[in-house]
């Protein structure tokens, strides 16, 4: 993919505090330009915080034609919804480079060098990685056609909108059986097709389960997803048969994107989802400055968490940066008086 390598900076996107570095300073640089590093930005450019935000425009949820469940914006499209938040993170100087983040250094400092795909580096006292994850479909004809269409992952996001239809559950683990009872919710009509899990994988609780809420179980491996005329018609087995079906639960594999938490030396925990790191409440990380937020800090921070993990971190840096500011004054008041400098008479 082409780097983007387009600016658009206020007030607050000027250099500071780096003379002599080569690089532009910022008090935060905030690591992904989705709702939790917006969010994150929104509170520092209100505390009047030298702020950037590198956005690599690659948002979780660009396939989807709308976000649900996040009040006063529900329904809207997630387009839509960054758009606003970059205009609003503008009105208070926060700065915005379409960039990526390739490379990220501990300074002498304490500080970070963030070092981007165009070439640029720009300096940091806090680092907010903000960067995502990235779905992994399943390698099936029709699945990446009609994702975040008619082929979903997450019934909050869009079950009430298919509501009521016949549903397909594609198993890729045992854990598909969860997805199945939940998504029975939204519908009557579901159907759980084992594809690459064995009967036998199945518990004798999973089957109760099933059967309780109606789900009908279908072994055998999947070939592909039916579309026809531009949407879903059903699923067909490798044997060939196939079983009509208008929309299709999938569990893509979570690849959180966490390489500048690797390099920076963060502590990981290892998730049925992925490695994620090990944060405070607040969002920060086991190195000194560098925070985690949204689904760079765990699987299952969708929109309207994600913009209060951002939340959470923007007003606890400021917290930080405040004491820090000020525990360096008065250290500095208390310094002795610099060599040759005449000193008072003593008593």
């Amino acid at each position: 993919m082409t780097e983007k390598t387009d600016r658009t900076e206020g007030p607050g996107a000027q250099g500071g505090g780096t003379e002599g570095r080569g690089t532009e300073g910022y008090e935060v640089v905030v690591v992904g330009g989705g709702a939790a590093g917006l969010s994150a930005a929104l509170v520092l450019g209100r505390a009047r915080r030298r702020t950037l935000v590198v956005d690599a425009g690659e948002p979780r949820n660009a396939p989807a034609a709308h976000m649900q469940g996040f009040l006063t914006r529900d329904g809207m499209s997630p387009a839509e919804f960054l758009a606003t938040g970059r205009e609003e993170i503008a009105r208070y100087g926060v700065g915005l480079v379409r960039d990526r983040a390739v490379d990220a250094a501990r300074d002498v400092d304490g500080g970070f060098d963030v070092t981007l795909a165009s070439g640029r580096t720009v300096h940091a006292r806090h680092l907010v990685v903000a960067t995502g994850l990235r779905d992994e479909l399943p390698t099936l004809p029709g699945v990446a056609e009609r994702f975040g269409e008619d082929v979903l992952h997450c019934p909050y996001c869009h079950g009430w909108e298919v509501r009521d239809q016949a549903f397909g559950v594609l198993a890729t683990t045992p854990m598909s059986v969860h997805q199945a009872l939940m998504v029975s919710q939204w519908s009557k009509d579901v159907t759980l097709f084992l594809h690459q899990v064995a009967e036998d994988e199945l518990s004798d609780t999973d089957l109760r389960r099933l059967a309780a809420a109606g789900v009908g179980v279908v072994p055998g491996e999947v070939a592909e997803a039916v579309v026809e005329d531009g949407r879903l018609t059903g699923v067909r087995l490798a044997d060939g048969t196939t079983h009509a079906r208008q929309v299709l639960f999938v569990a893509p594999r979570a690849v959180p994107r966490n390489e500048l938490l690797l390099r920076l030396g963060a502590e990981l925990r290892e998730t049925p989802f992925g490695a994620y790191p090990v944060i405070d409440e607040r969002g920060l990380t086991t190195v000194p400055g560098l925070w985690a937020a949204g689904n760079a800090s765990g699987f299952a921070e969708q929109v309207i968490n994600a913009a209060s993990r951002g939340y959470r971190a923007g007003v606890a840096i400021n917290g930080e940066l405040v004491f820090a500011d000020l525990d360096a004054a008065i250290e500095a008041a208390d310094a002795p008086e610099v060599a040759g400098t005449p000193q008072p008479a003593k008593a």
